[in-house]
C-alpha cells in the first residue's frame, strides 16, 4: 500500500474528488454535470486497474510474458470515452448554434482520429497519441467556444461560484500539456525517462482534480452555468 501511494500518489486524488462530488451532488444533480461523479469513478477504477496490470502478472490481459505489463488498451478506451463525454457536456451547455455545430464537428474529428490511429497503430500495445493530440486541441477549442458563448450572454468569464468554470479551467490546463508529454513518452522514451515526464504528468493530474474539487466546494446551484 505504501509503495502504491508513493508511485501512484495521484490515484487517491480521484477517489477524494469522487467523494467530494457525491457530497455536493445536490448542487448539480439535475444539470448536465449529473454524470460527472460516474466519470470520476470510472477514471479512478481505470487508473487503479492500470496500476495492478503494470505491477502484478495475474492481472495481465496477455499470455505472453513480454506483454504482461501492457495496460495501454484500457487507457485508449478511456481516452475516447472521456473526450466524447466532455464534447457532449459542452455541446449541451453552449447556446450559440454555430458553436454547437463546431463542437459536433470536433467530436466527429476526434472519433475519426481515434479510428484512423487504431488502424495505423496497434491499440492493444501502443497509445493512440496522434489521436490524443488532435482530440486535446479540439477540446481546448471547445472550452474557448464555451467561454465565448458565456461572454456573449453577458456572463463574466471568471465565476468562482460556477462549477463549470473550475472544471473548464482544470481541463484546459491539463490538456494544454498532456498530449505533448504523451507524444514524447512514445516517440522519445529516453527523454521521458531522463526528465521524469511521468511524474510531471501526474502533477498536472493532481492540479486538474484539485481545481475540480474547488469547484465542487465553492459552486452555488444558482450560479451553475
Amino acid at each position: 500500500m505504501i509503495e502504491f501511494l508513493i508511485s501512484s500518489f495521484f490515484i487517491p486524488v480521484y477517489f477524494i474528488a469522487w467523494i467530494i462530488s457525491m457530497l455536493t451532488y445536490k448542487k448539480y444533480f439535475d444539470t448536465v454535470m449529473r454524470f460527472f461523479p460516474i466519470f470520476i469513478a470510472y477514471t479512478f477504477f481505470t487508473e487503479t486497474l492500470g496500476y495492478f496490470i503494470l505491477t502484478f502478472e495475474e492481472f495481465s490481459f496477455f499470455e505472453e510474458k513480454e506483454y504482461a505489463w501492457h495496460n495501454v488498451i484500457i487507457y485508449n478506451i478511456y481516452s475516447i470515452l472521456s473526450f466524447l463525454f466532455f464534447f457532449w457536456m459542452y455541446w449541451k451547455l453552449v447556446f450559440n448554434k454555430k458553436y454547437k455545430k463546431t463542437i459536433l464537428f470536433l467530436c466527429l474529428l476526434t472519433t475519426v482520429s481515434f479510428i484512423l490511429n487504431a488502424l495505423l497503430q496497434d491499440p492493444m500495445h501502443t497509445g493512440l497519441y496522434f489521436a490524443d493530440l488532435i482530440s486535446s486541441y479540439s477540446l481546448l477549442l471547445t472550452i474557448v467556444l464555451y467561454f465565448k458563448d458565456k461572454k456573449a450572454k453577458g456572463f463574466p468569464l471568471i465565476q468562482q461560484r460556477n462549477l463549470m468554470f473550475w472544471v473548464s479551467l482544470g481541463l484546459f490546463i491539463f490538456y494544454l500539456v498532456f498530449p505533448h508529454l504523451f507524444f514524447v513518452g512514445f516517440e522519445f522514451p529516453e527523454i521521458w525517462i531522463t526528465y521524469n515526464f511521468r511524474k510531471i504528468l501526474q502533477v498536472f493530474i493532481v492540479i486538474m482534480y484539485t481545481l475540480f474539487c474547488i469547484g465542487f466546494l465553492k459552486s452555488k446551484r444558482r450560479d451553475f452555468r
